[in-house]
């Protein structure tokens, strides 16, 4: 008979350990990177302004009770109504780009990828400044709509609420396109036939079955888009102006110009929970089934 060989058993209780030191540096900077920066500024949100740069450990909700005065409150509406219209245009354009360029043959679906990516390769900022050169007056938007004949004279089209949202768009579109494609890839497109063949309509088709297969990949692109463009501030700054305040505007000229850390402090806090809410919203919405059924 053959000699038996005896293989080593990792016992349960020790792999565990060696799991646990795998991943304990993970932890580790979790703990003094992500949750410590957040409770530190839960509790500076409710401390008090002391002097120019100072704060006094004294407990207050008047940072909070700030937040609903009218000015502030207004800001609030604004980025949240900026927000909305947002996503709602990179839907319209994002949707049907991520949609159709799944459905390319893989030459042409790899060039639209590149040139998706190619803008990423500089800094985002270059790409919005870029911006002004198009929308300033006698630019390059200007030159081409006087030589058609559209308008008579130069627009004012810089620093206005319309160039914040061109802006936020462009820099948003791109992640609803990723998102869209991911699911419009994994669509088994012989469902789509199949409905076809049963004489349904193209129309038809994509709202009872195209449609909804790529829901997920379209709620995961609104979260991507919704929640960034609450605090994307640079944005408005270089394309609005003065003229466009969004709340992240508002929490850097509360630290960098007034030094109110704590009131500062207490519209993140805010801002965090408006987000923190539209992910659960989403999470809940995915998880309910309701995005199953629709299918």
């Amino acid at each position: 008979m053959g000699k038996i060989i005896k293989t080593p058993v990792i016992s349960r209780q020790r792999l565990t350990r060696v799991e646990l030191f795998a991943v304990l540096p993970l932890y580790i900077f979790t703990l003094v990177f992500v949750l410590g920066p957040l409770i530190y500024m839960l509790m500076l949100s409710f401390m008090s302004r002391s002097g120019a740069w100072g704060v006094a450990s004294i407990f207050t909700l008047r940072n909070y009770r700030r937040i609903f005065e009218p000015i502030y409150l207004e800001t609030f509406v604004q980025s949240t109504k900026l927000a909305l219209l947002s996503t709602f245009l990179v839907i319209l354009i994002g949707y049907p780009f991520g949609y159709f360029m799944a459905r390319l043959g893989g030459k042409w679906r790899n060039r639209l990828m590149m040139f998706l990516i190619i803008p990423f390769w500089t800094s985002s900022l270059m790409r919005l400044y870029g911006w002004i050169i198009v929308f300033r007056a006698n630019g390059v938007l200007d030159s081409i709509l006087l030589s058609l004949g559209i308008t008579g004279e130069p627009l004012k089209l810089l620093y206005t609420y319309p160039a914040v949202v061109t802006g936020m768009v462009y820099a948003l579109s791109p992640f609803m396109i990723y998102s869209v494609y991911t699911s419009a890839e994994k669509l088994d497109w012989n469902l789509v036939e199949a409905a076809r063949d049963l004489g349904a309509s193209s129309f038809r088709a994509f709202c009872t079955v195209s449609f909804p297969l790529t829901m997920p990949g379209l709620f995961s692109g609104v979260v991507l888009t919704f929640i960034p463009s609450m605090g994307l501030y640079f944005i408005a700054d270089i394309l609005g102006g003065n003229k466009v305040v969004l709340v992240g505007n508002l929490i850097q000229e509360q630290l960098m110009k007034a030094h109110d850390w704590p009131f500062a402090a207490s519209l993140s806090v805010v801002l965090m929970a408006m987000t923190s809410l539209f992910l659960y919203l989403y999470r809940r919405l995915t998880r309910s089934g309701e995005l199953e059924g629709l299918v």
